[in-house]
């Protein structure tokens, strides 16, 4: 545990700032009583959580998930002192000494000049509902810049935004059909390590799988598209209200910022009849692309037997040892890679979970 103390000499005051156990029931108890009096609530991703006590009651708190700082917040009789300040500056210390560079936060609005003050910069904004900041003033800029050294000229521009969870041929299906459709088709593969299948081995799985396709560029999504940044709650499937906003603000990042860097103006998406938080993005998309000059195309999922071909598909059969159904509904760069000795720990971990 970590536990500091502050001393303040304006207001005589001796405050405690210490580091929460989020396993003891008492703390996070108090802690989300706190959140709770601030209306904030605390999300299950957090790794750190501090608090800033005064005789041993909560003033200021504040939270990392990754590179994503939340649940910070103060006492509304101790607004206006200086204390979040000292929280933020805390949590940063705490990023640097765990290699993270780049931290991100959402904030209603009218708290954007607070942290401004402390070094954030806005990076995109939902008017009147939220604004997300970023402690990189350059961040995503370089993130652009990377992005426009392989935009293609052309007059239909698709891009695809997928998890591959693994690789199936419902995935291969959807960019099969954007690639015979248009000049040029931008995938986006998902970077955050938050499924069964790490990062790196599903953006392989698609670039093998798509090999044969020379009108298709995979891309890292980055922190920018569909993260714990730019939309936290598509990993924690909270409330449909935070849901909303979050969405938006991934939309209006990709609008504004991504799709002018490579020229898109088409996005395909299949049909989600299985996960409603996706759904509901899709929802938004329909809502949002439109009146930015996007196109959004929604396709059919493919079926196998009378069933939509999924990844949840994939990992449920591989959970049974089924190789033979699975041999129907993954590419063969997949089938190959699930019988490598590769594979073996991520099998592993599908069957503990299906047990």
């Amino acid at each position: 545990m970590i536990y500091t103390s502050i001393y303040i000499k304006a207001e005589e005051r001796i405050l405690d700032l210490r580091s929460i156990s989020l396993k003891s029931k008492k703390d996070v108890g108090t802690f989300t009583e706190f959140l709770n009096s601030r209306d904030l609530e605390m999300d299950e991703d957090i790794d750190y959580a501090i608090v800033l006590e005064e005789n041993d009651r909560i003033i200021a708190s504040g939270a990392m998930s990754g590179p994503v700082l939340k649940c910070i917040a103060v006492d509304r009789n101790y607004e206006g002192e200086g204390y979040i300040g000292k929280i933020v500056t805390y949590l940063l210390l705490k990023a640097h000494h765990e290699n993270i560079d780049s931290l991100f936060l959402f904030t209603k609005p009218e708290n954007e000049p607070v942290f401004s003050d402390l070094g954030f910069h806005q990076i995109a904004k939902v008017d009147g509902e939220a604004v997300l900041m970023e402690n990189m003033k350059n961040g995503l800029e370089k993130y652009l810049d990377h992005l426009s050294e392989k935009k293609v000229s052309g007059d239909r521009i698709a891009s695809i935004v997928m998890n591959c969870n693994p690789f199936t041929k419902g995935h291969l299906f959807l960019i099969e059909k954007a690639a015979s459709e248009n000049d040029h088709v931008h995938i986006f593969l998902l970077d955050e390590n938050r499924s069964l299948f790490p990062a790196d081995v599903r953006i392989d799985l698609v670039r093998k799988g798509t090999s044969h396709l020379d009108n298709v560029t995979v891309h890292h999504s980055g922190q920018y598209i569909i993260s714990a940044a730019t939309f936290p709650s598509y990993f924690l499937k909270d409330s449909k209200r935070i849901i909303d906003a979050h969405g938006r603000m991934d939309l209006a990042l990709f609008c504004d910022r991504i799709a002018p860097a490579l020229g898109i103006n088409r996005r395909y998406v299949g049909e989600e009849p299985l996960c409603p938080v996706t759904s509901h993005y899709n929802e938004l998309m329909a809502e949002i692309l439109p009146p930015a000059g996007i196109e959004l195309i929604v396709v059919k999922r493919k079926e196998q037997d009378d069933d939509v071909i999924s990844a949840s598909r994939v990992r449920k059969l591989i959970a049974e040892d089924d190789f033979d159904a699975i041999s129907e509904i993954v590419p063969q760069t997949t089938l190959q890679y699930l019988k490598s000795p590769e594979a073996q720990a991520v099998i592993k971990r599908i069957k503990g979970l299906h047990k």
